[in-house]
């Protein structure tokens, strides 16, 4: 049967490995795929841990399934079938990850990566040669001439720049209507972050800015993205939005800002935390 939701214990880490124990738990947490759609037990609002036949139903029909470590003392589980078993229901995952327990929404978005990495590196990417699960490590192994795959990461930078009173948002062509965030771009090979800041920054909305300061970061499973944010002061430069990467840039008083992502993404804490850290006096 599937267990209810159930509230994951603060004192119990997700504590990870790639290596299943020799006796595995009773219940797991199974974050079960069909293609990039999460699924989820049928009526139910949130993931919870399964055992019995409902366990043995999603690993045992699993076209790829991954050790994940464990939370709160239940094993954790990755995996891809085919189609939804009796009683699951697929959600795309973006919607399902804002829906989750922020330990269970990081942990779906770890599933989705190490299973599109699994997915991707079937071939030696060298010589062409199937590859191969390495027991003990999350890697792919070419027998043939030893190239080792491991699950792919792309640093990207998210920016929140400022000035008092304001702060600077932006719109992607690709955002829902009338939604703004900080700026963002990949790290390009040979770039610290503090480089990849100012050059993105200039390049999106040809501003200059300063102090930076480290926010925080997010694991983003779309497709494997690490965010490191940051805010940085404005010195200077009109915004002149890059053609084809801003739809729009502007100015934003304290008080009016527009609709802005959602707190489960870095982006909405970063904007929140600053917007309250000003508001309160207690950012330069």
């Amino acid at each position: 049967m599937i267990a209810h939701p159930q509230p994951v214990p603060p004192a119990m880490p997700f504590i990870p490995a790639s290596q299943p124990p020799q006796q595995p738990s009773p219940e797991a947490w199974c974050f079960a795929f069909v293609q990039r759609d999460l699924l989820l037990p049928a009526g139910e609002p949130l993931a919870g841990p399964v055992g019995g036949l409902a366990l043995a139903a999603l690993l045992g029909g699993a076209a790829a399934r991954h050790y994940l470590g464990t939370l709160a003392g239940a094993d954790c589980w990755a995996v891809a079938l085919p189609e939804p078993p009796p009683g699951w229901e697929p959600r795309p995952l973006r919607a399902a990850m804002m829906a989750l327990d922020p330990r269970l929404s990081a942990l779906a978005g770890r599933a989705a990566q190490v299973l599109e990495w699994d997915r991707s590196h079937r071939f030696c990417g060298v010589c062409g040669t199937p590859t191969e699960l390495q027991p003990g490590e999350r890697a792919r192994i070419c027998p043939a001439c030893r190239h080792a795959s491991y699950p792919r990461l792309s640093p990207s930078m998210m920016a929140l720049v400022w000035r008092p009173g304001e702060l600077l948002l932006a719109r992607s062509p690709h955002f829902a209507r009338g939604m703004y965030s900080a700026l963002a771009g990949f790290v390009e090979a040979g770039e610290s972050l503090e480089e990849c800041v100012h050059r993105e920054v200039a390049e999106e909305v040809a501003v200059t800015v300063d102090r930076l300061r480290y926010h925080g970061s997010q694991s983003w499973p779309f497709p494997h993205s690490l965010m490191v944010a940051f805010t940085a002061r404005w010195t200077g430069g009109d915004i002149v939005p890059q053609a084809g990467e801003i739809e729009d840039a502007q100015w934003f008083p304290l008080d009016a800002l527009p609709n802005i992502p959602p707190r489960f993404s870095i982006a909405g804490h970063l904007i929140r935390d600053t917007l309250a850290a000003m508001q309160a006096g207690g950012f330069d």
